[in-house]
Protein backbone atom coordinates (compact mmCIF):
# COMPACT_ATOMS: atom_id res chain seq x y z
CA UNK A 1 0.00 0.00 0.00
CA UNK A 2 1.05 3.58 -0.69
CA UNK A 3 2.17 6.29 1.69
CA UNK A 4 -0.37 9.08 1.33
CA UNK A 5 -0.33 12.68 2.57
CA UNK A 6 -3.52 14.36 3.71
CA UNK A 7 -3.18 18.10 4.27
CA UNK A 8 -5.76 19.56 6.63
CA UNK A 9 -7.22 18.20 9.86
CA UNK A 10 -10.76 19.46 9.39
CA UNK A 11 -13.82 17.39 8.59
CA UNK A 12 -12.86 16.42 5.03
CA UNK A 13 -9.24 15.74 5.98
CA UNK A 14 -10.19 13.52 8.92
CA UNK A 15 -12.67 11.57 6.79
CA UNK A 16 -10.06 11.08 4.06
CA UNK A 17 -7.28 10.09 6.47
CA UNK A 18 -9.35 7.53 8.39
CA UNK A 19 -10.86 6.08 5.22
CA UNK A 20 -7.43 5.66 3.61
CA UNK A 21 -5.93 4.15 6.75
CA UNK A 22 -8.74 1.63 6.93
CA UNK A 23 -7.93 0.65 3.36
CA UNK A 24 -4.42 -0.22 4.51
CA UNK A 25 -2.46 2.89 3.53
CA UNK A 26 0.13 4.68 5.64
CA UNK A 27 -1.24 8.20 6.07
CA UNK A 28 0.52 11.40 7.11
CA UNK A 29 -2.17 13.83 8.28
CA UNK A 30 -0.64 17.31 8.31
CA UNK A 31 -2.42 20.07 10.25
CA UNK A 32 -0.92 23.52 10.76
CA UNK A 33 -2.93 24.44 13.86
CA UNK A 34 -0.63 23.98 16.81
CA UNK A 35 2.06 25.74 14.78
CA UNK A 36 0.01 28.42 13.07
CA UNK A 37 -3.55 29.46 13.86
CA UNK A 38 -6.43 30.69 11.71
CA UNK A 39 -8.79 33.67 12.09
CA UNK A 40 -11.69 31.38 13.08
CA UNK A 41 -10.43 28.32 14.99
CA UNK A 42 -10.12 28.48 18.77
CA UNK A 43 -8.37 25.16 19.48
CA UNK A 44 -5.88 22.76 17.92
CA UNK A 45 -8.38 19.88 17.92
CA UNK A 46 -8.97 17.93 14.75
CA UNK A 47 -12.46 18.35 13.31
CA UNK A 48 -13.18 21.58 15.21
CA UNK A 49 -16.47 23.21 14.17
CA UNK A 50 -16.15 26.96 13.63
CA UNK A 51 -19.66 27.94 12.53
CA UNK A 52 -22.91 26.23 13.52
CA UNK A 53 -23.01 23.10 15.67
CA UNK A 54 -25.72 21.56 13.46
CA UNK A 55 -25.24 19.01 10.68
CA UNK A 56 -28.84 19.66 9.57
CA UNK A 57 -31.63 17.14 9.03
CA UNK A 58 -31.35 13.37 9.36
CA UNK A 59 -34.62 12.67 7.58
CA UNK A 60 -33.74 11.11 4.17
CA UNK A 61 -36.69 12.94 2.61
CA UNK A 62 -34.52 15.98 3.23
CA UNK A 63 -31.50 16.26 0.91
CA UNK A 64 -29.14 16.56 3.88
CA UNK A 65 -30.61 13.41 5.40
CA UNK A 66 -30.07 11.47 2.18
CA UNK A 67 -26.48 12.70 2.04
CA UNK A 68 -25.96 11.30 5.54
CA UNK A 69 -27.24 7.87 4.46
CA UNK A 70 -24.69 7.79 1.66
CA UNK A 71 -21.92 8.91 4.01
CA UNK A 72 -22.79 6.20 6.53
CA UNK A 73 -22.52 3.59 3.78
CA UNK A 74 -19.01 4.92 3.07
CA UNK A 75 -18.02 4.66 6.74
CA UNK A 76 -18.20 8.31 7.84
CA UNK A 77 -16.16 9.04 10.96
CA UNK A 78 -17.91 12.42 11.30
CA UNK A 79 -21.37 10.89 11.68
CA UNK A 80 -20.08 8.33 14.14
CA UNK A 81 -18.59 11.12 16.26
CA UNK A 82 -21.78 13.18 15.91
CA UNK A 83 -23.95 10.26 17.06
CA UNK A 84 -21.84 10.02 20.22
CA UNK A 85 -21.94 13.75 21.04
CA UNK A 86 -25.35 14.88 19.87
CA UNK A 87 -27.59 17.39 21.66
CA UNK A 88 -31.39 17.81 21.22
CA UNK A 89 -32.24 19.78 18.07
CA UNK A 90 -35.54 18.48 16.73
CA UNK A 91 -35.06 16.65 13.42
CA UNK A 92 -31.55 18.05 13.04
CA UNK A 93 -28.30 16.35 14.06
CA UNK A 94 -26.56 18.85 16.35
CA UNK A 95 -23.58 18.24 18.62
CA UNK A 96 -21.68 19.55 21.61
CA UNK A 97 -18.74 21.18 19.80
CA UNK A 98 -16.10 20.38 22.42
CA UNK A 99 -17.12 16.75 22.77
CA UNK A 100 -17.39 16.37 19.01
CA UNK A 101 -13.86 17.67 18.35
CA UNK A 102 -12.55 15.35 21.07
CA UNK A 103 -14.35 12.40 19.45
CA UNK A 104 -12.92 13.26 16.02
CA UNK A 105 -9.39 13.57 17.42
CA UNK A 106 -9.77 10.23 19.21
CA UNK A 107 -11.05 8.52 16.05
CA UNK A 108 -7.95 9.65 14.14
CA UNK A 109 -5.63 8.66 17.00
CA UNK A 110 -7.21 5.19 17.11
CA UNK A 111 -5.99 4.42 13.57
CA UNK A 112 -2.43 3.01 13.78
CA UNK A 113 -1.86 3.81 10.11
CA UNK A 114 -2.18 7.56 10.65
CA UNK A 115 0.68 9.81 11.75
CA UNK A 116 -0.46 13.33 12.71
CA UNK A 117 2.11 16.00 11.89
CA UNK A 118 1.78 19.59 13.09
CA UNK A 119 3.33 21.78 10.42
CA UNK A 120 2.44 24.34 7.79
CA UNK A 121 2.60 22.99 4.24
CA UNK A 122 3.80 25.71 1.87
CA UNK A 123 3.90 23.75 -1.39
CA UNK A 124 1.98 20.91 -2.97
CA UNK A 125 3.47 17.63 -1.68
CA UNK A 126 4.90 15.01 -3.98
CA UNK A 127 3.22 11.62 -4.18
CA UNK A 128 -0.43 10.69 -3.57
CA UNK A 129 -2.06 13.59 -1.73
CA UNK A 130 -5.41 14.91 -0.55
CA UNK A 131 -5.57 18.68 -0.09
CA UNK A 132 -8.38 19.43 2.36
CA UNK A 133 -7.23 22.67 3.95
CA UNK A 134 -10.62 24.30 3.71
CA UNK A 135 -11.66 27.91 3.25
CA UNK A 136 -8.88 29.18 5.54
CA UNK A 137 -5.98 27.73 3.56
CA UNK A 138 -2.74 29.52 4.46
CA UNK A 139 -1.42 32.20 2.15
CA UNK A 140 1.68 30.18 1.21
CA UNK A 141 -0.25 27.05 0.22
CA UNK A 142 -2.90 29.16 -1.52
CA UNK A 143 -0.17 30.71 -3.64
CA UNK A 144 1.16 27.25 -4.51
CA UNK A 145 -2.32 26.09 -5.51
CA UNK A 146 -2.89 29.16 -7.64
CA UNK A 147 0.44 28.56 -9.30
CA UNK A 148 -0.46 24.97 -10.13
CA UNK A 149 -3.92 25.85 -11.41
CA UNK A 150 -2.96 29.03 -13.20
CA UNK A 151 -5.96 30.74 -11.70
CA UNK A 152 -6.46 33.40 -9.06
CA UNK A 153 -9.49 31.50 -7.81
CA UNK A 154 -12.65 32.76 -6.18
CA UNK A 155 -13.47 33.89 -2.67
CA UNK A 156 -16.42 34.76 -0.44
CA UNK A 157 -16.88 35.70 3.21
CA UNK A 158 -18.43 33.41 5.77
CA UNK A 159 -19.86 34.75 9.03
CA UNK A 160 -20.28 33.26 12.52
CA UNK A 161 -23.37 33.79 14.69
CA UNK A 162 -23.26 34.88 18.35
CA UNK A 163 -23.88 32.51 21.30
CA UNK A 164 -25.69 33.53 24.52
CA UNK A 165 -25.95 31.92 27.97
CA UNK A 166 -29.31 30.36 28.81
CA UNK A 167 -29.32 31.66 32.38
CA UNK A 168 -29.18 35.26 31.16
CA UNK A 169 -32.38 35.06 29.08
CA UNK A 170 -35.69 36.58 30.20
CA UNK A 171 -37.84 33.49 30.77
CA UNK A 172 -41.01 35.61 30.95
CA UNK A 173 -40.55 36.41 27.24
CA UNK A 174 -38.50 33.57 25.70
CA UNK A 175 -40.47 30.36 25.13
CA UNK A 176 -39.65 26.82 24.05
CA UNK A 177 -41.24 25.57 20.83
CA UNK A 178 -40.49 24.20 17.39
CA UNK A 179 -42.29 25.19 14.21
CA UNK A 180 -45.39 23.12 13.39
CA UNK A 181 -44.81 19.51 14.48
CA UNK A 182 -41.14 19.96 15.36
CA UNK A 183 -40.20 19.21 18.94
CA UNK A 184 -39.66 22.12 21.32
CA UNK A 185 -35.86 22.02 21.19
CA UNK A 186 -35.61 25.69 20.22
CA UNK A 187 -35.99 28.86 22.26
CA UNK A 188 -37.97 31.68 20.66
CA UNK A 189 -37.83 35.45 21.10
CA UNK A 190 -41.11 36.91 19.75
CA UNK A 191 -41.37 40.38 18.23
CA UNK A 192 -44.35 42.57 17.43
CA UNK A 193 -44.34 44.74 14.33
CA UNK A 194 -42.93 47.87 15.96
CA UNK A 195 -40.06 46.09 17.73
CA UNK A 196 -39.26 44.14 14.55
CA UNK A 197 -39.08 47.22 12.33
CA UNK A 198 -36.95 49.06 14.88
CA UNK A 199 -34.63 46.06 15.04
CA UNK A 200 -34.30 45.90 11.24
CA UNK A 201 -33.48 49.61 11.12
CA UNK A 202 -30.80 49.13 13.82
CA UNK A 203 -29.27 46.29 11.80
CA UNK A 204 -29.26 48.37 8.62
CA UNK A 205 -27.52 51.30 10.30
CA UNK A 206 -25.13 49.30 12.50
CA UNK A 207 -21.40 49.79 12.02
CA UNK A 208 -19.74 46.77 10.45
CA UNK A 209 -16.12 45.69 10.18
CA UNK A 210 -14.81 46.79 6.80
CA UNK A 211 -12.08 45.37 4.62
CA UNK A 212 -10.51 46.58 1.40
CA UNK A 213 -12.14 43.89 -0.74
CA UNK A 214 -15.39 43.02 1.07
CA UNK A 215 -17.52 44.83 -1.48
CA UNK A 216 -15.69 43.18 -4.39
CA UNK A 217 -16.22 39.57 -3.27
CA UNK A 218 -19.73 38.05 -3.17
CA UNK A 219 -21.19 36.47 -0.06
CA UNK A 220 -22.46 32.91 -0.32
CA UNK A 221 -26.25 33.30 -0.54
CA UNK A 222 -26.81 30.48 1.94
CA UNK A 223 -24.82 32.22 4.69
CA UNK A 224 -25.52 35.94 4.40
CA UNK A 225 -24.75 38.24 7.36
CA UNK A 226 -27.98 39.24 9.06
CA UNK A 227 -27.36 42.92 8.39
CA UNK A 228 -26.96 42.22 4.68
CA UNK A 229 -30.32 40.45 4.67
CA UNK A 230 -31.87 43.39 6.53
CA UNK A 231 -30.56 45.80 3.89
CA UNK A 232 -32.48 43.93 1.20
CA UNK A 233 -35.88 45.02 2.51
CA UNK A 234 -37.85 45.41 5.71
CA UNK A 235 -39.56 42.00 5.35
CA UNK A 236 -36.55 39.97 4.19
CA UNK A 237 -35.73 38.65 7.67
CA UNK A 238 -39.40 38.06 8.51
CA UNK A 239 -39.61 35.70 5.54
CA UNK A 240 -36.17 34.24 6.25
CA UNK A 241 -34.51 33.24 9.54
CA UNK A 242 -37.03 35.29 11.57
CA UNK A 243 -40.17 33.79 10.04
CA UNK A 244 -42.87 33.21 12.69
CA UNK A 245 -44.75 30.53 10.78
CA UNK A 246 -45.86 27.60 12.94
CA UNK A 247 -45.26 29.39 16.26
CA UNK A 248 -47.57 30.94 18.85
CA UNK A 249 -46.53 33.29 21.64
CA UNK A 250 -47.87 31.67 24.83
CA UNK A 251 -48.46 35.12 26.33
CA UNK A 252 -50.96 36.08 23.63
CA UNK A 253 -51.89 32.80 21.97
CA UNK A 254 -51.17 34.46 18.62
CA UNK A 255 -48.43 34.21 16.04
CA UNK A 256 -45.70 36.84 16.54
CA UNK A 257 -44.90 39.31 13.77
CA UNK A 258 -41.36 37.87 13.72
CA UNK A 259 -39.25 35.62 15.91
CA UNK A 260 -35.56 35.04 16.68
CA UNK A 261 -34.83 31.36 17.31
CA UNK A 262 -32.04 30.07 19.54
CA UNK A 263 -30.55 26.59 19.08
CA UNK A 264 -28.77 24.58 21.77
CA UNK A 265 -24.97 24.46 21.41
CA UNK A 266 -24.07 22.03 24.21
CA UNK A 267 -25.57 19.04 25.99
CA UNK A 268 -25.96 20.93 29.23
CA UNK A 269 -28.12 23.54 27.49
CA UNK A 270 -26.10 26.50 28.71
CA UNK A 271 -25.01 27.87 25.33
CA UNK A 272 -27.54 28.89 22.67
CA UNK A 273 -26.86 30.05 19.12
CA UNK A 274 -28.84 32.83 17.41
CA UNK A 275 -30.05 30.88 14.37
CA UNK A 276 -29.32 32.64 11.07
CA UNK A 277 -27.59 35.59 12.78
CA UNK A 278 -24.19 35.45 11.14
CA UNK A 279 -22.79 38.97 11.30
CA UNK A 280 -19.90 41.29 10.61
CA UNK A 281 -21.12 44.01 12.97
CA UNK A 282 -18.55 45.38 15.38
CA UNK A 283 -18.77 43.94 18.90
CA UNK A 284 -20.14 47.16 20.41
CA UNK A 285 -22.80 47.29 17.71
CA UNK A 286 -23.68 43.64 18.27
CA UNK A 287 -24.28 44.37 21.95
CA UNK A 288 -26.45 47.40 21.13
CA UNK A 289 -28.49 45.75 18.36
CA UNK A 290 -28.90 42.19 19.61
CA UNK A 291 -29.99 43.25 23.10
CA UNK A 292 -32.98 44.87 21.37
CA UNK A 293 -34.28 41.35 20.79
CA UNK A 294 -37.09 40.65 23.30
CA UNK A 295 -35.74 38.36 26.01
CA UNK A 296 -32.08 39.27 25.34
CA UNK A 297 -31.93 42.67 27.05
CA UNK A 298 -29.58 41.31 29.70
CA UNK A 299 -28.11 38.45 27.68
CA UNK A 300 -24.59 37.25 28.43
CA UNK A 301 -22.84 36.78 25.09
CA UNK A 302 -20.45 33.83 25.26
CA UNK A 303 -19.25 34.36 21.69
CA UNK A 304 -19.66 37.38 19.47
CA UNK A 305 -20.34 37.06 15.79
CA UNK A 306 -17.39 37.41 13.45
CA UNK A 307 -16.42 37.09 9.82
CA UNK A 308 -13.51 35.59 7.97
CA UNK A 309 -12.35 35.17 4.41
CA UNK A 310 -13.22 31.91 2.68
CA UNK A 311 -11.52 30.75 -0.49
CA UNK A 312 -12.54 28.07 -2.96
CA UNK A 313 -11.35 26.83 -6.34
CA UNK A 314 -13.04 27.12 -9.70
CA UNK A 315 -13.80 23.40 -9.87
CA UNK A 316 -15.55 23.28 -13.28
CA UNK A 317 -12.76 25.20 -14.96
CA UNK A 318 -9.67 23.88 -13.20
CA UNK A 319 -10.23 20.43 -11.69
CA UNK A 320 -10.99 16.96 -13.06
CA UNK A 321 -14.32 15.19 -12.52
CA UNK A 322 -13.14 13.69 -9.21
CA UNK A 323 -11.44 16.89 -8.00
CA UNK A 324 -7.93 16.04 -9.20
CA UNK A 325 -5.21 18.38 -10.32
CA UNK A 326 -4.98 18.38 -14.14
CA UNK A 327 -2.04 16.26 -15.22
CA UNK A 328 -1.71 14.84 -11.73
CA UNK A 329 -4.70 12.67 -10.82
CA UNK A 330 -3.05 11.49 -7.58
CA UNK A 331 -3.38 14.98 -6.06
CA UNK A 332 -7.05 15.33 -5.11
CA UNK A 333 -8.80 18.33 -3.57
CA UNK A 334 -11.55 17.80 -0.98
CA UNK A 335 -13.73 19.81 1.38
CA UNK A 336 -14.88 23.41 1.06
CA UNK A 337 -11.90 24.23 -1.09
CA UNK A 338 -13.65 22.39 -3.94
CA UNK A 339 -16.75 24.58 -3.77
CA UNK A 340 -19.05 22.42 -1.67
CA UNK A 341 -20.74 24.33 1.12
CA UNK A 342 -21.59 22.71 4.43
CA UNK A 343 -20.10 20.39 7.02
CA UNK A 344 -21.48 17.13 5.67
CA UNK A 345 -20.88 18.08 2.05
CA UNK A 346 -17.23 18.77 2.86
CA UNK A 347 -16.89 15.51 4.77
CA UNK A 348 -18.53 13.56 1.94
CA UNK A 349 -16.00 14.95 -0.51
CA UNK A 350 -13.24 13.69 1.80
CA UNK A 351 -14.74 10.21 1.71
CA UNK A 352 -14.92 10.25 -2.09
CA UNK A 353 -11.38 11.61 -2.38
CA UNK A 354 -10.11 8.71 -0.25
CA UNK A 355 -11.98 6.13 -2.30
CA UNK A 356 -10.58 7.55 -5.53
CA UNK A 357 -7.02 7.96 -4.30
CA UNK A 358 -7.10 4.32 -3.19
CA UNK A 359 -8.16 3.37 -6.73
CA UNK A 360 -5.61 5.64 -8.40
CA UNK A 361 -2.60 4.27 -6.51
CA UNK A 362 -3.82 0.79 -7.45
CA UNK A 363 -3.82 1.75 -11.14
CA UNK A 364 -7.60 2.01 -11.44
CA UNK A 365 -9.72 4.85 -12.80
CA UNK A 366 -11.39 7.30 -10.40
CA UNK A 367 -15.17 7.09 -10.07
CA UNK A 368 -18.09 9.33 -9.10
CA UNK A 369 -21.56 8.11 -8.03
CA UNK A 370 -24.46 8.55 -10.47
CA UNK A 371 -26.33 11.83 -10.49
CA UNK A 372 -29.41 10.15 -9.03
CA UNK A 373 -27.54 10.10 -5.70
CA UNK A 374 -26.82 13.12 -3.52
CA UNK A 375 -23.02 12.86 -3.69
CA UNK A 376 -23.21 12.21 -7.42
CA UNK A 377 -25.53 15.15 -7.99
CA UNK A 378 -23.27 17.43 -5.99
CA UNK A 379 -20.20 16.41 -8.00
CA UNK A 380 -22.09 16.84 -11.25
CA UNK A 381 -22.85 20.41 -10.18
CA UNK A 382 -19.17 21.00 -9.40
CA UNK A 383 -17.94 19.81 -12.76
CA UNK A 384 -20.76 21.12 -14.99
CA UNK A 385 -21.37 24.60 -13.56
CA UNK A 386 -20.60 27.65 -15.66
CA UNK A 387 -17.07 28.61 -14.54
CA UNK A 388 -17.76 32.34 -14.75
CA UNK A 389 -20.63 32.15 -12.25
CA UNK A 390 -19.49 29.22 -10.10
CA UNK A 391 -20.40 29.55 -6.41
CA UNK A 392 -20.48 27.04 -3.51
CA UNK A 393 -23.45 24.70 -3.22
CA UNK A 394 -25.23 22.82 -0.45
CA UNK A 395 -27.02 19.51 -0.90
CA UNK A 396 -30.52 19.88 -2.34
CA UNK A 397 -32.92 17.78 -4.39
CA UNK A 398 -32.46 20.09 -7.38
CA UNK A 399 -28.97 18.63 -7.88
CA UNK A 400 -30.10 15.14 -8.83
CA UNK A 401 -31.86 13.72 -11.88
CA UNK A 402 -35.64 14.21 -11.83
CA UNK A 403 -38.03 11.28 -11.67
CA UNK A 404 -39.27 9.95 -14.99
CA UNK A 405 -42.83 11.00 -14.21
CA UNK A 406 -44.29 14.13 -12.64
CA UNK A 407 -45.23 13.91 -8.96
CA UNK A 408 -47.27 16.85 -7.67
CA UNK A 409 -47.19 15.89 -4.02
CA UNK A 410 -43.88 17.26 -2.70
CA UNK A 411 -43.61 14.80 0.19
CA UNK A 412 -44.24 11.80 -2.06
CA UNK A 413 -41.78 13.12 -4.63
CA UNK A 414 -39.00 13.48 -2.08
CA UNK A 415 -39.72 10.01 -0.70
CA UNK A 416 -39.36 8.51 -4.17
CA UNK A 417 -36.20 10.52 -4.87
CA UNK A 418 -34.69 9.34 -1.57
CA UNK A 419 -35.57 5.69 -2.20
CA UNK A 420 -34.13 5.82 -5.70
CA UNK A 421 -30.97 7.57 -4.45
CA UNK A 422 -30.48 4.91 -1.78
CA UNK A 423 -30.97 2.02 -4.22
CA UNK A 424 -28.70 3.59 -6.85
CA UNK A 425 -25.98 4.35 -4.32
CA UNK A 426 -25.98 0.73 -3.15
CA UNK A 427 -25.82 -0.44 -6.78
CA UNK A 428 -22.91 1.91 -7.42
CA UNK A 429 -21.02 0.61 -4.38
CA UNK A 430 -21.44 -2.90 -5.71
CA UNK A 431 -20.25 -1.81 -9.15
CA UNK A 432 -17.06 -0.21 -7.80
CA UNK A 433 -16.50 -3.13 -5.43
CA UNK A 434 -16.90 -1.23 -2.16
CA UNK A 435 -18.67 -3.05 0.66
CA UNK A 436 -21.18 -0.88 2.58
CA UNK A 437 -19.71 0.17 5.92
CA UNK A 438 -23.06 -0.41 7.65
CA UNK A 439 -26.01 -2.69 7.04
CA UNK A 440 -28.21 -0.73 4.58
CA UNK A 441 -31.30 -2.13 6.26
CA UNK A 442 -30.46 -0.34 9.51
CA UNK A 443 -30.56 3.12 7.93
CA UNK A 444 -33.60 5.30 8.35
CA UNK A 445 -36.17 5.01 5.57
CA UNK A 446 -37.98 8.04 4.11
CA UNK A 447 -40.89 8.85 6.39
CA UNK A 448 -39.39 7.12 9.46
CA UNK A 449 -38.30 3.66 10.49
CA UNK A 450 -35.42 1.68 9.02
CA UNK A 451 -35.01 0.50 5.46
CA UNK A 452 -35.53 -3.06 6.65
CA UNK A 453 -38.85 -2.10 8.21
CA UNK A 454 -39.96 -0.12 5.18
CA UNK A 455 -38.84 -2.75 2.69
CA UNK A 456 -35.54 -1.77 1.10
CA UNK A 457 -35.65 -1.40 -2.67
CA UNK A 458 -39.41 -0.79 -2.77
CA UNK A 459 -39.08 2.77 -3.93
CA UNK A 460 -39.01 2.60 -7.72
CA UNK A 461 -40.21 5.76 -9.46
CA UNK A 462 -41.91 3.79 -12.21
Amino acid sequence: MAEITVVGGGLAGCEAAVSLARRGHAVKLVEMRGVKGTPAHQTDDLGELVCTNSFKSEDPQNAHGQLKREMRLLGSVLLNAADRTRVPAGSALAVDRRLFATAMSEAVAAEPGIEVIRAEIERLPDGPTVIATGPLTSDALSAAIRGALGDEGLAFFDAIAPIVHRDSLDESIVFEAGRFEESGDYLNCPMDRDSYEAFVEALRTGEAHEGHDWDAVPYFEGCLPVEVMASRGVDTLRFGPMKPIGLSDPRTGERPWAVVQLRREDRAGQMWNLVGFQTRLRIGEQRRVFTMIPGLADAEFLRWGSIHRNSYLNFPQRLSDHGGLPGRPDLVFAGQLTGVEGYTESAASGLLAALNLDRIVAGREPVVPPATTMIGGLYRFLRESTPKHFQPMNSNWGLIDPLNRRIRDKKQKRRLLAERAHDDFLAWLDQVEVAPAVDPGTLMAPGGGTMAEAGAGAGSDT
